[in-house]
């Protein structure tokens, strides 16, 4: 089951890449002064890609766990 506990590790650390990627878009969208409808449009898709990364990384913690329980 270590193989498990190392996957499930992976699939978590790009979980947190991808919610890093998710606070840099955010301050550069901030930064960038945009319109208000550009800047809507942006952040919905950041939400929406914040989304994923928080189920990807749950996800991957599922997984190392299960591969503590089983191991």
């Amino acid at each position: 089951m270590d193989v498990l506990i190392w996957i499930g590790a992976a699939v978590s650390l790009i979980g947190v890449g991808l919610l890093v990627w998710c606070m840099v878009d955010a301050v550069r969208a901030r930064r960038a002064k945009l319109p208000d409808g550009e800047m809507r449009t942006r952040l919905q898709r950041v939400v929406l890609v914040n989304l994923v990364a928080m189920g990807i990384s749950g996800l991957g913690l599922m997984m190392v766990i299960a591969g503590i329980f089983l191991g």
